[in-house]
C-alpha cells in the first residue's frame, strides 16, 4: 500500500546518526521511514518515497567487506542526498574515486562551496560554515555528469551534485546540531529538491492513527497493556476516540513498579482520562520467574513473555478479546531490530524484542511509527493533563533492568525506596521538568560506611539523569552538588542497606540511558 503522505526513506548502513537524520526529517514537517540496505525495488515502490537519503556508516569502500546497495534504486529517478558514507557510495557506484585519507576528519571543519545548487538554497547559508566530519575515507575523483559541491578543511571534494538527476551527496553531516546550515539543506533537500509537502503534522498524526485503528480493529474488542506512562496513556486516548467503549486497558502489576505507582496509576487513569482499568496482582509470578536470571536480555524476554501470558490467563475472563494494544514507541522498534545488516542490537524491549513468538493475540502499536516528543505534541492535542505527559519515561521491564545481578524482593525495596528519594528530591528543588529521565540503579557490590560510630557493609546505588530531545541521544543534567548532596545523605540515612551513592555522568553514546 502506498503512503497516504509525503515520506523521505532513509536507507541506513550503520550509522549512530541515522536515527538523528529521521528526527530532522520530521522536525522539517515531513514523515521519514527508516530501512536497511537490503531494501528491494519492490519494497521501494511500496514505501513510494518522494526522497531517499543515504546514510553514513563505519565501513570502507576501500575494502573488499563493505555495505552495498542495489544500482537500480540509485537510478529509480527518485531524488537522492547521500552523507558521509552514503556519497562515497554514490561516487563508487557512478565510477567515481575513493581513497584512503592521509589526513583524517573527526569533529568540527570549515567548509567552503562552489558554484550553485538547489541543495544550498536560502540567504542563511553563506559561502563557508562550520561542519561535522566522521571520515577516514574520501572521494578523489568525481564520476562523471557530477559536479563539485564545495571542499572542506582537508577534503577537496566534500560535496557533489549532478542537478539534472537530481542526486546530491556531502561528506559532512548535516543532521547534526554542529553543523551550522544543517537544517536548512535538509529542508531545501526535502521541499525544494523532492517536492514534499509540510503533511507530517500532530493534527495528521492523530487523524491517520484514527483511520487505521478503526479499519484494522471494526467492532471488535482491544485490550490495552497500560503502564500509566505517556506511551499507553497516549495510546489509551487514541484507541477511545477511534472505538469509545469497546477498549479495555489492564494494568499489570509485576512488584517492580515505583513505589505507590498502582494508586497513581489507577487514580490517574480513572479519574483522570475516565476509563475503565482493571488491575492484575502478578507480583509473586514475575519474581518466581526472573530467579536466579542474571542476563539482561533474559531478563527482558522472561519478562515479555510473562506479560504476554498474563495477558491471555486474565483475557479469558473478558469476552471477545481478539487485540492486543500496546504503547511501542520507534526508538523502541529501532534499539529492539538490526535496522542494518551490520548493526548490532542494542536491547530487547519487553514489549518489541522480548514478546515470544507465538501469542494468542493481534498486535496493535497505533504509536509505533513516532518518537517520544511527537507522541508528547499528540497528548497535549488530545487535552491530556500535563502532569500525566511530563512523567519520565519508566522502562516496561520495570526495576528489573535497575537491578543489576538477580532480582529479589529485598533488592526491590531497596531500590523503590532510593528511587521514591531521588525523585521527590528534584521535585522540590523544581529539576524535574528539566531533566528528560531520572532513575536509580541498584548495584550488586557493597561498600565500607560508618553509621553511628559503626562500620557497615552495605550496597552501593547509583542515581541518573540525562536531558534529550529524542531519546536516541542524551546528555547528562548537571544538578547542582548542593541538591546531589541532599540526595545522598536522605538515601544514606533513610534506606537501610545502603552505604553509598554514585552518580552516574555517561552520555548516550556510548552509554544507553538505562543501565541494561
Amino acid at each position: 500500500m502506498k503512503s497516504k503522505i509525503d515520506t523521505i526513506l532513509i536507507i541506513d548502513f550503520g550509522s549512530q546518526y541515522t536515527q538523528l537524520i529521521a528526527r530532522r526529517i520530521r522536525e522539517c514537517g515531513v514523515y521519514s521511514i527508516i530501512h536497511d540496505n537490503r531494501i528491494t525495488l519492490k519494497k521501494l515502490k511500496q514505501i513510494n518515497p518522494k526522497g531517499i537519503i543515504l546514510s553514513g556508516g563505519p565501513e570502507s569502500l576501500t575494502g573488499k567487506n563493505n555495505l552495498k546497495i542495489s544500482k537500480s534504486i540509485l537510478i529509480s529517478q527518485i531524488p537522492i542526498l547521500g552523507i558521509c558514507y552514503g556519497m562515497q557510495l554514490i561516487a563508487a557506484t557512478f565510477g567515481g574515486k575513493i581513497t584512503k585519507s592521509k589526513k583524517q576528519e573527526f569533529g568540527s571543519s570549515i567548509f567552503t562551496r562552489i558554484g550553485k545548487s538547489k541543495l544550498f538554497l536560502g540567504k542563511k547559508i553563506s559561502k563557508k560554515f562550520k561542519v561535522w566530519m566522521s571520515h577516514a575515507d574520501k572521494v578523489t575523483k568525481l564520476p562523471r555528469n557530477f559536479q563539485s559541491l564545495g571542499s572542506s578543511t582537508n577534503s577537496e571534494i566534500s560535496g557533489f551534485s549532478n542537478e539534472k538527476k537530481k542526486i546530491y551527496a556531502l561528506q559532512f553531516h548535516p543532521e547534526v546540531t554542529h553543523t551550522t546550515n544543517g537544517k536548512q539543506i535538509l529542508i531545501n533537500f526535502c521541499k525544494n529538491i523532492c517536492g514534499c509537502s509540510k503533511s507530517w503534522t500532530t493534527k495528521n498524526k492523530i487523524e491517520e492513527i484514527i483511520s487505521e485503528i478503526k479499519a484494522i480493529v471494526n467492532n471488535d474488542r482491544v485490550l490495552l497493556a497500560l503502564s500509566g506512562g505517556v506511551d499507553s496513556t497516549v495510546v489509551a486516548s487514541l484507541i477511545k476516540k477511534a472505538i469509545g467503549k469497546n477498549l479495555c486497558c489492564m494494568f499489570i502489576d509485576t512488584g517492580l513498579l515505583r513505589k505507590n505507582e498502582v494508586q497513581d496509576v489507577e487514580k490517574n487513569i480513572k479519574k483522570g482520562l475516565k476509563l475503565n482499568l482493571i488491575t492484575v496482582d502478578a507480583k509473586k509470578k514475575f519474581l518466581k520467574n526472573l530467579k536466579h536470571v542474571t542476563n539482561p536480555e533474559k531478563k527482558r524476554k522472561i519478562i515479555g513473555e510473562t506479560f504476554i501470558r498474563t495477558f491471555e490467563e486474565e483475557s479469558k475472563k473478558l469476552k471477545n478479546i481478539k487485540y492486543l494494544a500496546q504503547g511501542t514507541i520507534y526508538p523502541d522498534v529501532i534499539e529492539s531490530s538490526s535496522s542494518s545488516s551490520k548493526s548490532d542490537v542494542i536491547k530487547s524491549h519487553h514489549n518489541v524484542g522480548g514478546l515470544p513468538k507465538k501469542f494468542n493475540f493481534i498486535l496493535i502499536e497505533p504509536i509505533r511509527k513516532l518518537f517520544k516528543d511527537e507522541v508528547r505534541k499528540i497528548g497535549r492535542e488530545l487535552s491530556i493533563a500535563q502532569l500525566l505527559l511530563d512523567r519520565h519515561p519508566f522502562p516496561g521491564p520495570g526495576l528489573a533492568v535497575r537491578i543489576l545481578g538477580e532480582v529479589s524482593k529485598e533488592k526491590i525495596n531497596i531500590l523503590q525506596e532510593v528511587d521514591h528519594i531521588f525523585i521527590e528530591e528534584i521535585k522540590n528543588a523544581n529539576l524535574y521538568n528539566r531533566i528528560s529521565q531520572a532513575l536509580s540503579v541498584f548495584l550488586p557490590i557493597k561498600s565500607v560506611g560508618v553509621m553511628g560510630d559503626q562500620r557497615k557493609y552495605n550496597y552501593v546505588v547509583a542515581i541518573r539523569a540525562v536531558k534529550t530531545n529524542d531519546f536516541m541521544t542524551a546528555d547528562i543534567s548537571e544538578i547542582p552538588y548542593k541538591i546531589l548532596n541532599q540526595i545522598s545523605s536522605r538515601i544514606v540515612n533513610e534506606v537501610p542497606k545502603v552505604a553509598r551513592v554514585v552518580y552516574d555522568i555517561t552520555s548516550k553514546p556510548p552509554g544507553t540511558i538505562e543501565w541494561e
